[in-house]
């Protein structure tokens, strides 16, 4: 499909810039059945929207200060203070060694050193063919610390562009969720969860359950292709164990829907899901790309915020919905002042009418 067919107009002042205070308060479209009836709701509205039976499926990464300034000390015979470097880690290669998108890369070269705050070093090692570099932290203490000491929250560019990162994003950019070091972005539509809400689904008798999928920074970049088919997806590391995909295949058999909790979340369980729609263990990369005319194997309805124009998520929603139907969810959005992406609003998608609980 042409990439053109999913672009749309969105005000700038639609995009949020900090999250809803308490997080549940953020408000919540639905968009049900074939048809796309659409219903205004909140986020602590999802109790009464599902029904005993159901499965929440929550990504549990958990975000690292992944954003890093520094300078690459001037060569022999350079004049000037070298070269200001920022990096932005998105995939974990081994214990020391990340790949990472780099601002200002063209003056770089393999082996030089990158000098970031807090006495962090990383050696520049290889420009690979998607531009991003391959960089190899200095010393013997763990990748980690030396991010808590030196690294930034890795916001999306929509947001920093237009305000300095805060030590309020620490908090606000993580989910209650968060366990597994690894991320560089949030899995967002579960930014809404509170212990108050938790509670309420329990009450309800909606089950939850979590895997891990460490969000790349590759989730921000814009399609450049004309074509759907001529883009490539970023690769992002992910894992079910037996147990958990053993419990999603039960829901399903009983009766019970799996609603994902965000994209990632989505994309993990449909590269898990074999050919007969069940959902096995997995442990690895995935790239998933999902477009319409992909048929779903694995969930049944799916929690997300609103996305980028002409961005794969949008696309991943209009493949479980319906262009059309989404293109107006949109337009209704940003007709009654929804707010979007990463700190915006949320939407719940269940494309079965039928099966939804919503009046």
């Amino acid at each position: 499909m042409r990439v053109d067919a999913f672009d749309f107009d969105l005000p700038a002042e639609r995009i949020a810039l900090r999250p809803a205070r308490p997080r549940d308060a953020a408000r919540m479209l639905l968009v049900e059945g074939a048809e796309g009836r659409l219903i205004d709701r909140q986020v602590r509205d999802l109790p009464s929207l599902l029904s005993p039976g159901d499965v929440l499926v929550f990504n549990d990464t958990r975000v690292i200060p992944a954003r890093l300034e520094g300078v690459r000390p001037p060569r022999q015979g350079e004049n000037g203070e070298g070269a200001r470097i920022g990096a932005t880690l998105h995939k974990r290669i081994d214990l020391r060694r990340w790949q990472a998108f780099v601002r200002n890369g063209k003056r770089l070269r393999a082996g030089d050193t990158i000098c970031f705050p807090a006495d962090v070093a990383a050696k520049a090692e290889q420009r690979l063919a998607d531009g991003s570099w391959t960089l190899a932290f200095q010393g013997e203490e763990p990748v980690e610390l030396l991010l808590e000491r030196a690294g930034q929250m890795p916001l999306p560019p929509y947001i920093a562009g237009k305000r300095e990162t805060d030590e309020q994003d620490r908090s606000d950019y993580q989910t209650m969720f968060a366990r597994q070091d690894g991320a560089v972005a949030a899995p967002t539509a579960a930014l809404h969860f509170t212990p108050e809400l938790i509670a309420a689904l329990d009450k309800r008798g909606i089950a939850r359950e979590t895997l891990t999928l460490h969000v790349g920074a590759g989730t921000f970049l814009p399609v450049k292709a004309e074509d759907t088919e001529d883009h490539q997806m970023h690769a992002e590391w992910g894992t079910i164990d037996a147990a958990t995909a053993e419990r999603l295949n039960e829901v399903r058999k009983a009766g019970g829907r799996v609603i994902a909790v965000g994209t990632t979340v989505l994309r993990l369980l449909e590269s898990a899901a074999d050919e007969n729609d069940v959902i096995q263990p997995f442990a690895g990369d995935t790239s998933i790309f999902i477009t319409p005319g992909y048929r779903f194997r694995a969930i049944d309805g799916l929690m997300t915020n609103f996305h980028l124009p002409k961005s794969t998520l949008f696309m991943l929603v209009s493949a479980l919905m319906g262009l059309d139907v989404m293109q107006s969810a949109y337009a209704h959005a940003i007709e009654r002042g929804y707010r979007f992406y990463s700190y915006g609003d949320s939407s719940l998608l269940l494309p079965n009418r039928a099966m939804s609980a919503a009046s």
